[in-house]
């Protein structure tokens, strides 16, 4: 039973770069080759599972949930970028706004995925060898 949870949570940290990668393949088949629009969307489809594979590869790290801070700094994100938007432009335009919201929440997450595996291979590395 041990054995098959953590394939299964092994699956979940992994399934972001999954679905990045078929998500893109996808789209690239289907608007015919534009690679900005199709890269756009599989970002967009990738930041929801960010959300979970990050909280779940850090408690599988170090056992600690670290799901509120995860959530604060989004929220802290969503904040800065609308009052960013308030003082720029005269009229606030919720959807563009959603959307770059969206999508800097998507490189903060994919930053924080990549530097939570870079720890963990060193941590099972140093782990390994001692």
């Amino acid at each position: 039973m041990k054995l098959v949870l953590a394939y299964v949570l092994g699956i979940l940290i992994l399934l972001p770069v999954t679905i990045f990668i078929l998500s893109f393949l996808f789209f690239r088949k289907l608007l015919k080759k534009q690679v900005n629009s199709s890269f756009r969307l599989a970002a967009d489809i990738t930041t929801f599972v960010l959300f979970f594979s990050v909280t779940i590869s850090i408690t599988t790290l170090w056992g600690a949930t670290f799901s509120i801070v995860t959530i604060s700094i989004s929220l802290l994100i969503a904040m800065i970028m609308t009052y960013i938007d308030w003082r720029t432009q005269k009229e606030i335009k919720v959807v563009p706004l959603l959307r770059r919201i969206w999508r800097m929440q998507f490189l903060y997450l994919l930053i924080v995925y990549n530097i939570v595996w870079i720890v963990g291979i060193v941590q099972s590395v140093i782990f390994f060898v001692t």
